[in-house]
């Protein structure tokens, strides 16, 4: 009996039909793995190669035409949202790696929609991706499961939330980040601290100001809730938040907006009010965007390395593909604090 279960596993289906997902299944490894095997792509273990040609040319296993224009190779590159400068820096760090390395990059955003997200599954098995690199979202655990079936490896950038145990992460140290970014201000001698919170849902948004809270605590100040005002990490928010605080019989001296956009649009809200940054008040964001070197004043901020992120979400996800696991399956690039012009002591 068990002879015959191996005959049966071993030999050749009629006229070569079988599938490069069954091909995939007998050998244990990924769809995008006997891809790279029937393609003649080098990124691929001997080991691992050595078995599935041995399952090709016994399944007699025939490779179909490749359309015109078609790329060996394909990542999918997937946001939430696309309308900030923030992604065009991951978007940058995963192109020049992407790029060097021969792969193509298709960037989707699904707007944390469910009819948006199964569109773009539906796409992503039209293209049979080698891989997704995931940016602040969340999929339904069913559509994380359907990636398992086809194959496809994922890696997650700037995890929303509690990804699955089994799907790499990589983010920054936020923590950190956001306590660099008050204690700057306190040792300025700031002592009524404004926080302009991000996204509550986020867990980048949850460590920054946890980071705020602990640099407080350190410096023997209780926590003050009317000094924190939420903000969703565009400029609008930021403006009106900024406007929130103001508003306070005793505003603060100072504000650490959790990212730069919302640090631009609370120096707005300060212009217009006749305010002068930092005379009158000292604003810090997080991020280090490009642009916030050449506002007025040059914005103090906290560099979180993105397209550093983007550099090693595909080095990561370009290993799972060649069956390889990453040196660590939780990431987190460090912080740094860059003094501009938008922080003095108080007046």
């Amino acid at each position: 009996m068990a002879a015959r279960e191996a005959d049966a596993e071993t030999a050749p289906e009629p006229g070569g039909k079988v599938t490069i997902t069954e091909i995939a299944r007998r050998a244990g490894v990924s769809v995008p793995t006997v891809s790279r095997v029937v393609n003649g792509r080098s990124d691929v273990s001997p080991k691992t190669r050595a078995r599935v040609e041995d399952l090709l040319q016994r399944h007699g296993y025939r490779k179909r035409p490749a359309a015109p224009g078609t790329r060996a190779a394909l990542l999918d590159l997937v946001f939430n949202d696309l309308d900030s400068p923030w992604a065009v820096e991951i978007i940058r760090g995963v192109e020049e790696v992407a790029h060097a390395a021969g792969v193509g990059t298709v960037v989707s955003a699904i707007h944390g929609r469910t009819g948006d997200a199964r569109e773009w599954m539906r796409n992503l098995r039209a293209r049979a991706s080698d891989g997704v690199i995931l940016v602040t979202s969340l999929l339904e655990p069913v559509l994380h499961d359907e990636l398992r079936i086809l194959g496809v490896p994922l890696v997650v950038v700037d995890p929303a939330g509690s990804p699955a145990l089994d799907v790499p992460t990589i983010g920054a140290a936020n923590w950190a980040g956001g306590m660099a970014a008050t204690e700057h201000l306190l040792s300025l001698g700031h002592r009524r601290i404004g926080l302009i919170a991000g996204p509550p849902r986020l867990l980048c948004s949850r460590a920054r100001f946890d980071g705020y809270r602990a640099a407080l605590e350190g410096a023997g100040l209780a926590l003050d809730d009317s000094l924190v005002a939420p903000g969703d990490f565009h400029p609008e928010s930021g403006f009106a938040s900024c406007n929130t605080l103001l508003d306070l019989p005793e505003p603060p001296t100072a504000v650490f907006a959790a990212s730069d956009q919302m640090a631009l649009g609370a120096i707005e809200a300060l212009r217009r009010r006749g305010l002068r940054v930092p005379e009158d008040m000292s604003v810090v964001g997080f991020d280090d965007l490009p642009e916030v070197r050449w506002s007025a004043p040059p914005l103090t901020t906290i560099r979180q390395p993105l397209a550093e992120m983007g550099k090693l979400a595909v080095r990561t996800v370009l290993r799972l593909a060649r069956d390889e696991q990453p040196d660590s399956p939780r990431v987190e690039l460090g912080t740094d604090l860059v003094v501009r012009a938008s922080t003095a002591p108080p007046a």
